[in-house]
């Protein structure tokens, strides 16, 4: 059975301001905080953590069940992803509310201040995992809070294995929640940031974490990622040098989709993560976290001058033409 991914699903609306945040800020008047930014342009897209990843894993092949709650308006998202060979078997519709809303400004630096309107995803709770497909592999990503801890919790249950990517709930969640939904993961998921408060919020240290998870996956933005196995050997990759930088919204989301492809398919963990570095730069240079497009000869191009012709050519036997 395919990847399950579960998560938000949602509309983004991007925009861009001229300028840097890193200006704006008065170090001794943070308290007293009260900002509007005047944007230049506004573009709207499809998107959500789970739709994004989803997206990315069907355009890699790999036919994954998505799982989250939608509103009324999901009509022409639902064809879009189906197109793209997402199964939305697991998608709830609500028809009384909206489907959720990313809400972004981006600056000159690449730095973001969002926000993200609950909408449908708040009845993500309600969807049962028992009932679906039994999946080989259950990635809780970012969501309702009390759908990603049912959702853990029924992994642990069946015996699923499943990856923790907590990313932007860290926030809104407790140490005791976060460590109910990083105990037993198979894949922890996160940027270093998020690597930092986790261990904050848990009072966890490192090898506490390790003791608890299977592997640990931390990304660092143009530095790469970092994997620590089971065993203690800690493994760094290399990004995909970029043509440009367009919108970070979902680049994190392209890396997950692109490593857990690499997994699916038999590859080696590096492997795997240069995949999921390459998705990720390819969503980096598009403008919205689904718009990117796959030209097979032109990736592995591209993977053969970040990490040589024998991980191109690794790769190429299990990306799609």
């Amino acid at each position: 059975m395919p990847i399950a991914v579960t998560g938000s699903i949602a509309t983004d609306h991007l925009t861009h301001f001229p300028g840097r945040f890193a200006e704006q800020f008065l170090a001794d008047q943070i308290d007293r905080l009260s900002l509007s930014f005047l944007v230049d342009d506004l573009v709207i897209k499809r998107g959500g953590v789970a739709g994004n990843i989803a997206y990315a894993l069907g355009v890699l092949g790999h036919a994954p069940l998505l799982v989250g709650a939608v509103g009324a308006d999901f009509a022409e998202y639902h064809e879009w992803l189906t197109t793209n060979g997402v199964d939305c078997a697991g998608v709830l519709v609500c028809p009384d509310v909206q489907t959720a809303r990313f809400m972004c400004i981006t600056d000159d630096d690449m730095r973001q201040i969002a926000a993200f309107y609950t909408g449908a995803m708040a009845r993500a709770r309600e969807i049962d995992l028992t009932v679906l497909p039994r999946p080989d592999l259950v990635l809780i990503s970012a969501n309702d809070p009390d759908a990603m801890l049912r959702h853990t919790d029924q992994c642990r249950e069946l015996g699923i294995p499943f990856g923790a990517d907590t990313s932007q709930q860290l926030a809104r969640m407790d140490g005791s929640q976060i460590r109910r939904l990083v105990e037993g993961a198979r894949y922890l998921f996160g940027n270093d940031y998020e690597w930092e408060l986790l261990r904050q919020k848990t009072g966890w240290s490192e090898a506490d974490v390790a003791e608890r998870i299977h592997t640990r996956i931390t990304t660092y933005g143009e530095k790469g990622v970092e994997i620590v196995e089971p065993d203690g050997t800690v493994l760094s990759v290399g990004v995909v040098p970029e043509t440009g930088k367009v919108d970070p919204t979902g680049v994190g989301d392209g890396f997950r989709a692109g490593f857990l492809a690499g997994v699916d398919g038999g590859l080696s963990l590096e492997r795997a993560a240069q995949l999921g570095s390459l998705i990720a730069v390819l969503v980096l240079e598009t403008d919205g976290p689904q718009d990117w497009t796959w030209d097979r000869a032109r990736a592995l191009q591209r993977l053969s001058d970040a990490y040589g012709p024998d991980a191109a050519a690794e790769i190429a036997g299990v990306v799609p033409a």
